[in-house]
Protein backbone atom coordinates (compact mmCIF):
# COMPACT_ATOMS: atom_id res chain seq x y z
CA UNK A 1 0.00 0.00 0.00
CA UNK A 2 1.05 3.46 -0.95
CA UNK A 3 2.40 5.80 2.23
CA UNK A 4 0.05 8.70 2.41
CA UNK A 5 1.80 11.70 1.37
CA UNK A 6 0.49 13.48 4.62
CA UNK A 7 1.41 10.65 7.04
CA UNK A 8 4.99 11.54 6.87
CA UNK A 9 5.58 15.46 5.95
CA UNK A 10 8.60 15.65 4.00
CA UNK A 11 11.66 17.25 6.33
CA UNK A 12 12.77 20.54 5.08
CA UNK A 13 16.40 20.24 5.39
CA UNK A 14 18.08 16.64 4.56
CA UNK A 15 21.83 15.68 5.82
CA UNK A 16 23.85 13.98 2.76
CA UNK A 17 25.67 10.99 4.63
CA UNK A 18 26.51 8.88 1.52
CA UNK A 19 25.76 9.01 -2.43
CA UNK A 20 25.68 6.52 -4.96
CA UNK A 21 27.16 7.77 -8.20
CA UNK A 22 26.64 6.06 -11.74
CA UNK A 23 27.72 8.24 -14.54
CA UNK A 24 27.81 7.49 -18.21
CA UNK A 25 29.11 11.13 -19.13
CA UNK A 26 32.21 11.70 -16.56
CA UNK A 27 32.29 15.16 -17.24
CA UNK A 28 32.52 17.09 -13.73
CA UNK A 29 32.69 13.80 -11.96
CA UNK A 30 36.16 13.93 -10.06
CA UNK A 31 35.97 17.16 -8.96
CA UNK A 32 32.27 16.47 -7.57
CA UNK A 33 33.04 13.35 -6.08
CA UNK A 34 36.43 14.93 -4.48
CA UNK A 35 34.27 17.83 -2.74
CA UNK A 36 31.36 15.05 -1.15
CA UNK A 37 34.54 13.16 0.35
CA UNK A 38 35.49 15.90 1.48
CA UNK A 39 32.71 16.79 3.61
CA UNK A 40 32.71 13.25 5.05
CA UNK A 41 29.81 11.74 1.98
CA UNK A 42 30.52 8.43 1.60
CA UNK A 43 30.81 6.89 -2.17
CA UNK A 44 29.49 4.26 -3.35
CA UNK A 45 29.60 3.51 -7.36
CA UNK A 46 29.52 0.96 -10.07
CA UNK A 47 32.28 -0.52 -12.22
CA UNK A 48 32.95 2.33 -14.96
CA UNK A 49 32.17 5.07 -12.71
CA UNK A 50 34.35 3.02 -9.55
CA UNK A 51 37.14 2.55 -11.52
CA UNK A 52 37.36 6.29 -12.66
CA UNK A 53 37.25 7.43 -9.04
CA UNK A 54 39.28 5.06 -7.72
CA UNK A 55 42.25 6.21 -10.52
CA UNK A 56 41.85 9.69 -8.45
CA UNK A 57 42.75 8.24 -5.50
CA UNK A 58 39.34 8.67 -4.29
CA UNK A 59 38.10 5.83 -1.67
CA UNK A 60 34.82 4.30 -2.69
CA UNK A 61 32.72 1.40 -2.27
CA UNK A 62 31.42 -1.25 -5.01
CA UNK A 63 27.36 -1.29 -5.12
CA UNK A 64 28.03 -4.83 -5.19
CA UNK A 65 28.31 -4.40 -1.43
CA UNK A 66 25.32 -2.63 -0.86
CA UNK A 67 23.39 -5.07 -3.02
CA UNK A 68 25.88 -8.55 -2.06
CA UNK A 69 25.11 -9.66 -5.54
CA UNK A 70 28.32 -9.05 -8.22
CA UNK A 71 27.36 -6.99 -11.70
CA UNK A 72 26.53 -9.35 -13.98
CA UNK A 73 25.89 -9.83 -17.43
CA UNK A 74 28.42 -7.50 -19.09
CA UNK A 75 27.02 -4.94 -16.43
CA UNK A 76 23.30 -4.84 -17.37
CA UNK A 77 22.47 -5.66 -13.91
CA UNK A 78 24.17 -4.48 -10.97
CA UNK A 79 21.60 -1.59 -9.77
CA UNK A 80 18.26 -3.52 -10.17
CA UNK A 81 18.42 -4.97 -6.59
CA UNK A 82 16.35 -4.13 -3.55
CA UNK A 83 19.56 -3.50 -1.79
CA UNK A 84 19.91 -0.50 -3.89
CA UNK A 85 16.15 0.72 -4.41
CA UNK A 86 15.15 -0.06 -0.89
CA UNK A 87 18.04 2.36 -0.21
CA UNK A 88 16.39 4.90 -2.48
CA UNK A 89 12.85 4.50 -1.84
CA UNK A 90 12.61 3.95 1.81
CA UNK A 91 10.86 6.71 3.72
CA UNK A 92 12.77 7.41 6.18
CA UNK A 93 10.14 8.78 8.80
CA UNK A 94 7.99 5.79 8.63
CA UNK A 95 8.63 2.95 11.38
CA UNK A 96 7.83 0.59 8.80
CA UNK A 97 10.18 1.53 5.97
CA UNK A 98 13.05 1.78 8.96
CA UNK A 99 12.81 -1.43 10.35
CA UNK A 100 12.61 -3.23 6.77
CA UNK A 101 15.58 -1.66 6.05
CA UNK A 102 17.60 -2.28 9.16
CA UNK A 103 16.25 -6.27 8.90
CA UNK A 104 17.46 -6.47 5.52
CA UNK A 105 20.64 -4.30 6.05
CA UNK A 106 19.95 -1.58 3.66
CA UNK A 107 22.02 1.81 3.56
CA UNK A 108 19.83 4.86 3.43
CA UNK A 109 21.32 6.85 -0.19
CA UNK A 110 21.15 10.62 0.47
CA UNK A 111 22.43 11.86 -2.98
CA UNK A 112 22.15 9.84 -6.56
CA UNK A 113 24.15 11.15 -9.17
CA UNK A 114 23.31 9.47 -12.54
CA UNK A 115 23.89 10.43 -16.17
CA UNK A 116 21.93 7.82 -18.63
CA UNK A 117 23.84 5.93 -21.60
CA UNK A 118 24.11 8.29 -24.49
CA UNK A 119 21.30 6.86 -26.40
CA UNK A 120 20.51 10.18 -27.99
CA UNK A 121 23.80 10.33 -29.44
CA UNK A 122 24.30 6.83 -30.22
CA UNK A 123 21.20 7.33 -32.43
CA UNK A 124 22.28 10.87 -33.96
CA UNK A 125 26.10 9.17 -34.86
CA UNK A 126 24.28 6.80 -37.28
CA UNK A 127 25.09 3.94 -35.22
CA UNK A 128 23.51 0.70 -36.00
CA UNK A 129 20.49 -1.08 -34.68
CA UNK A 130 22.31 -3.36 -31.91
CA UNK A 131 24.40 -0.35 -30.79
CA UNK A 132 21.49 1.79 -30.54
CA UNK A 133 19.59 -0.90 -28.46
CA UNK A 134 22.84 -1.71 -26.36
CA UNK A 135 22.82 2.11 -25.42
CA UNK A 136 18.83 2.09 -23.73
CA UNK A 137 19.59 2.33 -20.02
CA UNK A 138 17.49 0.31 -17.56
CA UNK A 139 19.17 0.44 -14.44
CA UNK A 140 19.59 4.43 -14.29
CA UNK A 141 16.30 5.71 -15.11
CA UNK A 142 14.90 3.03 -12.78
CA UNK A 143 17.75 4.63 -10.22
CA UNK A 144 16.45 7.72 -11.06
CA UNK A 145 12.80 7.83 -10.84
CA UNK A 146 13.02 5.91 -7.58
CA UNK A 147 14.98 9.11 -5.78
CA UNK A 148 13.34 11.41 -8.05
CA UNK A 149 9.96 9.77 -6.10
CA UNK A 150 11.49 10.03 -2.77
CA UNK A 151 12.26 13.77 -2.95
CA UNK A 152 11.92 13.85 0.53
CA UNK A 153 14.47 12.84 1.61
CA UNK A 154 17.03 12.39 -1.73
CA UNK A 155 18.55 14.87 -3.85
CA UNK A 156 19.50 13.59 -7.64
CA UNK A 157 21.31 14.54 -10.27
CA UNK A 158 20.83 13.71 -13.68
CA UNK A 159 23.52 15.79 -15.98
CA UNK A 160 26.90 17.67 -14.75
CA UNK A 161 25.29 20.71 -14.73
CA UNK A 162 23.45 20.28 -11.93
CA UNK A 163 26.78 19.40 -9.50
CA UNK A 164 27.99 23.01 -8.78
CA UNK A 165 24.32 23.92 -7.31
CA UNK A 166 24.53 20.90 -5.60
CA UNK A 167 28.02 21.61 -3.85
CA UNK A 168 27.26 24.82 -3.43
CA UNK A 169 24.34 24.15 -1.14
CA UNK A 170 25.62 21.44 0.59
CA UNK A 171 28.48 24.34 1.45
CA UNK A 172 25.83 26.86 2.40
CA UNK A 173 23.82 24.14 4.38
CA UNK A 174 27.37 22.50 5.91
CA UNK A 175 26.10 19.22 4.31
CA UNK A 176 22.14 19.35 3.99
CA UNK A 177 19.88 19.86 1.45
CA UNK A 178 16.56 21.94 1.09
CA UNK A 179 13.43 20.61 0.32
CA UNK A 180 13.10 22.66 -2.56
CA UNK A 181 16.50 22.33 -3.98
CA UNK A 182 15.53 18.73 -3.79
CA UNK A 183 12.30 19.64 -5.63
CA UNK A 184 13.73 21.26 -8.48
CA UNK A 185 16.32 18.56 -9.03
CA UNK A 186 13.25 15.72 -8.98
CA UNK A 187 11.43 17.90 -11.26
CA UNK A 188 14.49 17.84 -13.99
CA UNK A 189 15.11 14.25 -13.26
CA UNK A 190 11.82 13.26 -14.09
CA UNK A 191 12.16 15.44 -17.18
CA UNK A 192 15.22 13.64 -18.49
CA UNK A 193 13.80 10.37 -18.10
CA UNK A 194 10.76 11.17 -20.00
CA UNK A 195 12.90 13.09 -22.60
CA UNK A 196 15.43 9.80 -22.87
CA UNK A 197 12.27 7.36 -22.94
CA UNK A 198 10.57 9.72 -25.58
CA UNK A 199 13.76 9.50 -27.48
CA UNK A 200 13.97 5.69 -27.60
CA UNK A 201 9.63 5.46 -28.48
CA UNK A 202 10.46 8.05 -31.61
CA UNK A 203 13.67 6.33 -32.46
CA UNK A 204 11.94 2.49 -32.18
CA UNK A 205 8.74 3.56 -34.16
CA UNK A 206 10.58 4.62 -36.74
CA UNK A 207 12.51 1.38 -37.28
CA UNK A 208 9.73 -0.73 -37.08
CA UNK A 209 8.13 1.74 -39.49
CA UNK A 210 4.91 2.83 -37.72
CA UNK A 211 4.60 6.84 -39.31
CA UNK A 212 1.74 6.72 -36.86
CA UNK A 213 2.36 5.21 -33.52
CA UNK A 214 -0.69 4.80 -30.83
CA UNK A 215 0.55 6.66 -28.40
CA UNK A 216 3.43 9.67 -29.02
CA UNK A 217 5.76 12.49 -27.28
CA UNK A 218 7.92 15.04 -28.18
CA UNK A 219 11.15 15.98 -26.11
CA UNK A 220 13.89 19.39 -26.38
CA UNK A 221 16.10 20.54 -24.10
CA UNK A 222 15.87 24.64 -23.36
CA UNK A 223 17.93 26.31 -25.25
CA UNK A 224 16.85 29.92 -23.92
CA UNK A 225 14.21 31.42 -22.35
CA UNK A 226 12.98 33.93 -24.56
CA UNK A 227 11.34 38.01 -23.05
CA UNK A 228 7.93 36.54 -25.13
CA UNK A 229 6.23 34.53 -27.69
CA UNK A 230 4.26 36.54 -31.06
CA UNK A 231 3.08 39.07 -28.62
CA UNK A 232 4.30 40.41 -25.55
CA UNK A 233 1.71 38.94 -23.25
CA UNK A 234 2.77 35.62 -24.38
CA UNK A 235 5.35 33.76 -22.61
CA UNK A 236 7.85 30.99 -24.56
CA UNK A 237 10.96 29.37 -24.63
CA UNK A 238 13.35 27.88 -27.23
CA UNK A 239 14.13 24.24 -27.01
CA UNK A 240 16.33 22.11 -28.93
CA UNK A 241 14.84 18.31 -30.37
CA UNK A 242 16.69 15.56 -31.93
CA UNK A 243 19.11 15.26 -34.35
CA UNK A 244 21.24 18.10 -35.26
CA UNK A 245 19.69 19.31 -38.18
CA UNK A 246 21.62 22.58 -38.99
CA UNK A 247 19.81 25.62 -38.60
CA UNK A 248 19.03 28.00 -36.59
CA UNK A 249 18.81 25.92 -33.21
CA UNK A 250 22.20 24.55 -33.78
CA UNK A 251 23.99 27.80 -34.97
CA UNK A 252 26.71 30.19 -33.34
CA UNK A 253 25.02 33.31 -33.12
CA UNK A 254 28.41 34.98 -33.15
CA UNK A 255 27.07 38.95 -32.59
CA UNK A 256 23.65 41.34 -32.53
CA UNK A 257 20.82 41.01 -29.98
CA UNK A 258 18.96 38.25 -28.30
CA UNK A 259 16.44 36.54 -30.37
CA UNK A 260 13.06 36.96 -30.26
CA UNK A 261 10.19 33.92 -30.86
CA UNK A 262 9.46 35.70 -34.41
CA UNK A 263 12.78 36.09 -35.04
CA UNK A 264 13.67 31.89 -34.65
CA UNK A 265 10.58 31.20 -36.82
CA UNK A 266 11.67 33.50 -39.44
CA UNK A 267 15.19 32.47 -38.96
CA UNK A 268 14.05 28.64 -39.32
CA UNK A 269 11.95 29.70 -42.58
CA UNK A 270 14.75 31.46 -44.51
CA UNK A 271 17.33 29.17 -43.75
CA UNK A 272 15.24 26.26 -44.96
CA UNK A 273 14.34 27.97 -48.16
CA UNK A 274 17.86 28.48 -48.84
CA UNK A 275 18.70 24.98 -48.11
CA UNK A 276 17.09 23.84 -51.66
CA UNK A 277 19.71 25.69 -53.37
CA UNK A 278 23.09 23.41 -53.83
CA UNK A 279 25.43 25.84 -53.20
CA UNK A 280 27.99 23.72 -55.70
CA UNK A 281 25.94 24.82 -58.37
CA UNK A 282 24.83 28.41 -57.76
CA UNK A 283 24.82 30.97 -54.51
CA UNK A 284 21.40 31.97 -53.27
CA UNK A 285 19.81 34.17 -51.28
CA UNK A 286 16.22 34.24 -49.29
CA UNK A 287 14.93 37.14 -47.56
CA UNK A 288 12.08 36.51 -44.89
CA UNK A 289 9.51 38.56 -43.33
CA UNK A 290 6.98 37.02 -41.57
CA UNK A 291 7.88 33.67 -42.36
CA UNK A 292 7.12 34.79 -46.11
CA UNK A 293 9.80 35.15 -48.90
CA UNK A 294 9.62 38.61 -50.08
CA UNK A 295 12.90 37.74 -52.65
CA UNK A 296 14.64 34.61 -53.54
CA UNK A 297 17.31 34.97 -56.30
CA UNK A 298 20.47 33.00 -57.45
CA UNK A 299 23.33 34.68 -58.84
CA UNK A 300 27.33 33.56 -59.82
CA UNK A 301 27.93 35.08 -55.95
CA UNK A 302 26.27 36.29 -53.01
CA UNK A 303 26.00 39.66 -53.73
CA UNK A 304 24.27 39.46 -57.51
CA UNK A 305 21.87 36.88 -55.41
CA UNK A 306 21.14 39.61 -52.64
CA UNK A 307 20.73 42.16 -55.23
CA UNK A 308 18.66 40.50 -57.58
CA UNK A 309 16.40 38.98 -54.15
CA UNK A 310 16.17 42.50 -52.84
CA UNK A 311 14.69 44.15 -56.23
CA UNK A 312 11.47 41.71 -55.57
CA UNK A 313 10.29 43.65 -52.49
CA UNK A 314 12.59 46.38 -51.73
CA UNK A 315 9.72 47.29 -49.11
CA UNK A 316 9.32 44.37 -47.59
CA UNK A 317 12.84 43.49 -47.19
CA UNK A 318 13.27 46.38 -44.53
CA UNK A 319 13.37 44.60 -41.23
CA UNK A 320 13.75 41.13 -42.30
CA UNK A 321 16.03 37.69 -42.40
CA UNK A 322 18.32 37.12 -45.16
CA UNK A 323 19.52 33.36 -45.63
CA UNK A 324 22.69 32.53 -47.24
CA UNK A 325 23.46 28.82 -49.22
CA UNK A 326 27.33 29.92 -48.80
CA UNK A 327 29.75 31.64 -46.55
CA UNK A 328 28.94 35.14 -46.14
CA UNK A 329 31.95 37.28 -47.72
CA UNK A 330 32.66 40.80 -47.26
CA UNK A 331 30.85 41.86 -50.72
CA UNK A 332 27.87 40.29 -49.90
CA UNK A 333 28.30 41.64 -46.20
CA UNK A 334 28.53 45.03 -47.31
CA UNK A 335 25.15 45.23 -49.57
CA UNK A 336 23.17 43.23 -46.88
CA UNK A 337 24.11 45.47 -43.81
CA UNK A 338 23.21 48.94 -46.04
CA UNK A 339 19.46 47.81 -45.33
CA UNK A 340 17.68 47.78 -41.90
CA UNK A 341 17.90 43.76 -41.67
CA UNK A 342 17.22 41.96 -38.05
CA UNK A 343 19.09 38.47 -38.70
CA UNK A 344 21.90 37.38 -41.44
CA UNK A 345 21.89 33.06 -41.33
CA UNK A 346 24.33 31.17 -43.16
CA UNK A 347 26.54 28.14 -43.11
CA UNK A 348 30.16 30.55 -42.14
CA UNK A 349 31.84 33.87 -42.71
CA UNK A 350 34.86 35.05 -43.64
CA UNK A 351 36.81 37.11 -40.85
CA UNK A 352 36.28 40.81 -43.24
CA UNK A 353 32.43 39.79 -43.27
CA UNK A 354 31.57 39.38 -39.43
CA UNK A 355 34.07 42.70 -39.22
CA UNK A 356 31.30 44.71 -41.41
CA UNK A 357 28.66 43.35 -39.80
CA UNK A 358 29.81 44.11 -36.71
CA UNK A 359 29.51 47.70 -37.39
CA UNK A 360 25.72 46.75 -36.89
CA UNK A 361 25.87 46.31 -33.00
CA UNK A 362 22.44 44.87 -33.09
CA UNK A 363 22.41 42.75 -36.23
CA UNK A 364 22.24 38.79 -35.34
CA UNK A 365 24.71 37.06 -37.28
CA UNK A 366 24.37 33.61 -36.78
CA UNK A 367 26.78 31.01 -38.50
CA UNK A 368 25.03 27.31 -38.80
CA UNK A 369 28.32 25.02 -39.84
CA UNK A 370 26.35 23.66 -43.06
CA UNK A 371 22.96 23.28 -44.73
CA UNK A 372 19.99 21.34 -43.56
CA UNK A 373 19.20 18.81 -46.32
CA UNK A 374 15.72 19.68 -48.30
CA UNK A 375 15.29 15.89 -48.81
CA UNK A 376 15.76 13.95 -45.25
CA UNK A 377 12.93 12.28 -43.58
CA UNK A 378 11.65 14.10 -40.61
CA UNK A 379 8.25 15.21 -38.66
CA UNK A 380 6.50 18.92 -37.79
CA UNK A 381 4.13 18.92 -34.94
CA UNK A 382 1.50 21.46 -34.54
CA UNK A 383 -0.85 22.16 -31.60
CA UNK A 384 -4.32 22.03 -31.97
CA UNK A 385 -6.81 22.93 -29.23
CA UNK A 386 -6.60 19.24 -27.70
CA UNK A 387 -4.47 17.07 -29.78
CA UNK A 388 -1.19 17.42 -31.93
CA UNK A 389 -1.01 17.28 -35.73
CA UNK A 390 2.21 15.09 -36.78
CA UNK A 391 3.02 14.58 -40.17
CA UNK A 392 5.91 14.12 -42.20
CA UNK A 393 8.17 16.87 -43.33
CA UNK A 394 7.82 18.25 -47.12
CA UNK A 395 11.31 16.70 -48.03
CA UNK A 396 10.14 16.79 -52.11
CA UNK A 397 12.40 18.78 -54.59
CA UNK A 398 11.54 19.73 -57.71
CA UNK A 399 14.95 18.24 -59.45
CA UNK A 400 13.58 14.88 -58.11
CA UNK A 401 9.61 15.29 -59.84
CA UNK A 402 9.02 14.08 -63.54
CA UNK A 403 8.16 17.51 -65.31
CA UNK A 404 5.35 16.58 -67.52
CA UNK A 405 4.77 19.20 -70.34
CA UNK A 406 0.70 19.14 -71.09
CA UNK A 407 0.21 22.48 -73.46
CA UNK A 408 0.93 22.44 -77.37
CA UNK A 409 4.23 24.53 -76.65
CA UNK A 410 7.01 23.32 -74.53
CA UNK A 411 8.78 25.57 -71.90
CA UNK A 412 12.16 27.18 -73.58
CA UNK A 413 15.26 25.90 -71.57
CA UNK A 414 15.58 29.28 -69.85
CA UNK A 415 11.66 29.33 -68.77
CA UNK A 416 12.32 25.73 -67.72
CA UNK A 417 15.17 26.79 -64.95
CA UNK A 418 13.13 29.54 -64.27
CA UNK A 419 10.28 27.39 -63.58
CA UNK A 420 12.43 25.08 -61.39
CA UNK A 421 13.40 28.17 -59.96
CA UNK A 422 9.77 29.43 -58.89
CA UNK A 423 8.74 25.79 -57.60
CA UNK A 424 11.33 25.57 -55.11
CA UNK A 425 10.33 29.08 -53.52
CA UNK A 426 6.51 28.11 -53.68
CA UNK A 427 7.19 25.45 -51.73
CA UNK A 428 8.27 27.50 -48.99
CA UNK A 429 5.32 30.40 -49.37
CA UNK A 430 2.33 30.47 -47.13
CA UNK A 431 -1.09 28.91 -49.30
CA UNK A 432 -2.51 30.54 -51.29
CA UNK A 433 0.93 30.65 -52.90
CA UNK A 434 2.21 32.10 -56.27
CA UNK A 435 5.82 33.25 -57.49
CA UNK A 436 6.86 34.87 -60.40
CA UNK A 437 10.09 34.41 -61.27
CA UNK A 438 12.85 35.65 -64.14
CA UNK A 439 16.40 35.20 -64.62
CA UNK A 440 16.45 33.04 -61.65
CA UNK A 441 15.44 35.62 -59.00
CA UNK A 442 11.65 35.93 -57.70
CA UNK A 443 9.85 39.39 -59.32
CA UNK A 444 6.70 39.06 -57.60
CA UNK A 445 5.12 36.95 -54.20
CA UNK A 446 1.54 36.47 -53.41
CA UNK A 447 1.05 34.61 -50.35
CA UNK A 448 -1.42 33.42 -47.89
CA UNK A 449 -4.50 34.66 -49.88
CA UNK A 450 -8.10 32.87 -49.39
CA UNK A 451 -8.07 32.00 -53.00
CA UNK A 452 -5.34 31.86 -55.72
CA UNK A 453 -6.35 34.55 -57.78
CA UNK A 454 -6.15 37.06 -55.29
CA UNK A 455 -2.40 35.86 -54.74
CA UNK A 456 -1.56 35.97 -58.34
CA UNK A 457 -2.79 39.55 -58.53
CA UNK A 458 -1.02 40.85 -55.20
CA UNK A 459 1.95 39.57 -56.37
CA UNK A 460 1.56 40.89 -59.74
CA UNK A 461 0.64 44.50 -57.97
CA UNK A 462 3.78 44.45 -55.93
CA UNK A 463 6.01 43.41 -59.16
CA UNK A 464 4.36 46.77 -60.43
CA UNK A 465 5.40 48.55 -57.73
CA UNK A 466 8.59 47.13 -57.36
CA UNK A 467 9.28 48.30 -61.05
CA UNK A 468 7.76 51.77 -60.41
CA UNK A 469 10.49 52.06 -57.44
CA UNK A 470 13.30 50.44 -59.56
CA UNK A 471 12.60 52.95 -62.18
CA UNK A 472 12.50 56.12 -59.64
CA UNK A 473 15.44 55.26 -58.29
CA UNK A 474 17.67 54.96 -61.76
CA UNK A 475 16.28 58.10 -63.30
CA UNK A 476 14.71 60.26 -60.89
CA UNK A 477 12.86 63.19 -62.06
CA UNK A 478 12.59 62.14 -65.87
CA UNK A 479 10.92 58.77 -65.16
CA UNK A 480 8.61 60.79 -62.45
CA UNK A 481 7.84 63.24 -65.92
CA UNK A 482 6.96 60.06 -68.03
CA UNK A 483 4.83 58.69 -65.36
CA UNK A 484 2.76 62.01 -65.10
CA UNK A 485 2.91 62.17 -69.22
CA UNK A 486 1.17 58.48 -68.68
CA UNK A 487 4.02 56.20 -69.93
CA UNK A 488 3.45 53.17 -68.32
CA UNK A 489 5.92 51.71 -65.92
CA UNK A 490 6.54 47.45 -67.45
CA UNK A 491 6.19 45.38 -64.15
CA UNK A 492 8.73 43.12 -63.65
CA UNK A 493 6.22 39.79 -64.01
CA UNK A 494 6.63 40.62 -67.74
CA UNK A 495 8.05 37.71 -69.85
CA UNK A 496 8.68 35.65 -66.49
CA UNK A 497 7.24 32.42 -65.47
CA UNK A 498 5.01 31.64 -63.08
CA UNK A 499 4.49 29.09 -59.89
CA UNK A 500 1.57 27.66 -58.15
CA UNK A 501 2.14 25.68 -55.14
CA UNK A 502 -1.35 23.73 -55.99
CA UNK A 503 -3.42 23.55 -59.12
CA UNK A 504 -5.58 25.88 -60.55
CA UNK A 505 -9.27 25.01 -59.81
CA UNK A 506 -10.48 27.63 -62.31
CA UNK A 507 -8.59 29.42 -65.38
CA UNK A 508 -9.14 32.71 -63.84
CA UNK A 509 -5.93 32.37 -61.65
CA UNK A 510 -4.26 31.19 -64.54
CA UNK A 511 -6.04 34.32 -66.55
CA UNK A 512 -4.51 36.83 -64.28
CA UNK A 513 -0.95 35.61 -64.42
CA UNK A 514 -0.76 35.74 -68.17
CA UNK A 515 -2.07 39.21 -67.74
CA UNK A 516 0.82 40.04 -65.63
CA UNK A 517 3.08 39.43 -68.41
CA UNK A 518 3.55 35.10 -67.75
CA UNK A 519 4.77 33.63 -70.60
CA UNK A 520 5.23 29.76 -68.94
CA UNK A 521 3.43 27.77 -66.20
CA UNK A 522 4.52 25.28 -63.50
CA UNK A 523 1.92 23.57 -61.12
CA UNK A 524 0.94 20.36 -59.70
CA UNK A 525 -2.19 19.30 -61.94
CA UNK A 526 -4.90 17.35 -60.46
CA UNK A 527 -8.05 19.75 -60.92
CA UNK A 528 -10.71 18.61 -62.37
CA UNK A 529 -11.04 21.37 -64.45
CA UNK A 530 -7.33 20.63 -65.69
CA UNK A 531 -8.27 20.79 -69.24
CA UNK A 532 -10.17 24.06 -68.83
CA UNK A 533 -6.99 25.75 -67.42
CA UNK A 534 -4.73 23.62 -70.27
CA UNK A 535 -6.96 24.97 -73.27
CA UNK A 536 -6.36 28.31 -71.62
CA UNK A 537 -2.79 28.07 -71.83
CA UNK A 538 -3.15 27.12 -74.81
CA UNK A 539 -5.21 30.24 -76.21
CA UNK A 540 -2.56 32.08 -75.18
CA UNK A 541 0.69 30.47 -76.52
CA UNK A 542 1.76 29.89 -72.68
CA UNK A 543 4.04 26.83 -71.62
CA UNK A 544 2.47 24.85 -68.97
CA UNK A 545 4.36 21.73 -66.93
CA UNK A 546 2.79 19.66 -63.81
CA UNK A 547 4.44 18.37 -61.32
CA UNK A 548 2.52 15.80 -59.73
CA UNK A 549 3.31 16.99 -56.26
CA UNK A 550 1.43 19.80 -53.99
CA UNK A 551 3.22 22.11 -51.99
CA UNK A 552 0.45 23.25 -49.18
CA UNK A 553 2.28 25.28 -46.66
CA UNK A 554 -0.46 26.58 -43.96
Amino acid sequence: MAVSANAFPAPDRVKVRRALLSVSDKTGLAELARALAGMGVELVSTGGTRKALEAEGLAVRDVAELTGFPEIMDGRVKTLHPGVHGGLLGVRADPAHAAAMEAHGIAGIDLLVVTLYPFEATVASGADYASSVENIDIGGPAMIRAAAKNHAYLTVATDPADYAEILAALTEGEGETSLSLRQKLAARAFARTAAYDSAIASWFAGEVGNMAPEKVSFAGTLAETLRYGENPHQSAGFYRHGAARPGVATARQVQGKALSYNNINDTDAAFELVSEFDPARTAAVAIIKHANPCGVAEGVNLADAYRAALACDPVSAFGGIVALNRTLDAEAAREIVEVFTEVIIAPDASAEAIEIVAAKKNLRLLLTGGLPDPRAPGKTVKSVAGGLLVQSRDNGVVDDLELTVVTKRAPTAAEMDDLRFAFRVAKHVKSNAIVYAKDLASVGIGAGQMSRIDSSRIAARKAEDAARAMATERSGAEVAAGLAAGHAIVPLTHGSVVASDAFFPFADGLISAIEAGATAVIQPGGSMRDAEVIAAADAHGVAMVFTGMRHFRH
